[in-house]
């Protein structure tokens, strides 16, 4: 991705559909609120160790995931037109926001760039191997990231571009192991419990084939906190009294269970496929750049950075 004369290399716009890992999505990684969580996360269940600690800007949100997708989805469309994606990828901000349905505000902006410091500063210790590698790691979801200004014609700072490099275990879990999912759009428009409900049923159901979790354990697998798993019964029946997942849906039910002593009533959780729509279409991205070449000359960018500058405007 170098700069030279009047051609510089750009990774967006998305030209395939929003793809989410299988790890990634099985397992508590983000914080399930937008408030800055400073406390740490664990998770231990059947050998898999996940500890999740932040900085400053504290752990990483459900929400800033939304970049992790949007990077995994690019590399992936590269790789499938015969690229080699590298771990650094560049878009802009625009195509992000085009594919999760925000507005380019000024908000928006702020938030995005919050994700970022987020993402590069939330370590996470797991035996969780990627792409063949057992090993105990510790990463950052980013190594590295930079945000790209150019100023208008007012002497206004604007976002060019995004750069981000993502880590070595994220990078071999997208595209050495491959275990890989489209995302209903409307995944973008789910509170938090819900796009972890969302994503524990894409990776486990099948057609005609229910998958049942002890709600315990689905409220483990969503990140709630152990103040929160006497909440968590209350928020999944809320869920699956709305119907609201794309695509799937929920139901709760309690049955006996033997222990050592007296039976047990327990809690379980049913996932079943449903026939899913999309409601939201992706907007498409403008016309200059519509084609899948990722060179991008002076003139198309400059067409693509007024229509985020109008955006933010407005």
């Amino acid at each position: 991705m170098e700069i030279q004369g009047n051609l510089f290399t750009l990774d967006s716009p998305l030209l395939g559909e929003i793809l989410g890992e299988r790890t990634v999505a099985e397992f508590p990684f983000f914080a399930l609120k937008k408030a800055r969580q400073l406390e740490p996360m664990t998770f231990q269940a059947e050998g898999v160790s996940i500890e999740v600690s932040s900085g400053k800007h504290g752990i990483a949100t459900i929400y800033d995931k939304e970049i992790l997708l949007y990077v995994a989805s690019i590399m992936t469309d590269l790789l499938d037109r015969g690229g080699s994606p590298a771990r650094t990828i560049r878009f802009t901000a625009h195509d992000l926001f085009r594919i999760t349905g925000s507005n380019a505000s000024k908000r928006s902006y702020t938030y995005l760039i919050d994700a970022l410091r987020r993402l590069r500063n939330t370590v996470v210790e797991t035996n969780i191997a990627t792409g063949g590698e057992t090993q105990e790691d510790n990463f950052s979801w980013l190594d590295h990231f930079r945000v790209v200004y150019a100023e208008d014609v007012r002497g206004e700072k604007r976002v060019k571009y995004i750069e981000v490099t993502v880590c070595d275990w994220f990078y071999r879990a997208v595209l050495r192991d491959r275990r890989l999912a489209a995302y209903d759009l409307d995944y973008f428009t789910l509170t938090p419990i819900q796009r972890r409900l969302y994503e524990i049923a894409m990776f486990h159901c099948q057609p005609d084939q229910p998958f049942t979790l002890g709600l315990e354990e689905v409220a483990q697998r969503m990140g709630c906190g152990a103040a929160r798993l006497r909440n968590a019964r209350a928020e999944i029946t809320k869920v699956a009294e709305q119907d609201s997942l794309p695509g799937f849906s929920l139901s709760l039910h309690s049955e006996k269970v033997p222990t050592a002593g007296r039976p047990r009533l327990q809690t379980f959780v049913t996932f079943t496929v449903r026939h899913a729509q999309r409601a939201r279409p992706i907007v498409p991205q403008i016309a200059t750049l519509a084609g899948s070449d990722d060179v991008r000359s002076d003139e198309q960018l400059k067409v693509y950075e007024d229509v985020e500058m109008a955006s933010e405007a407005a």
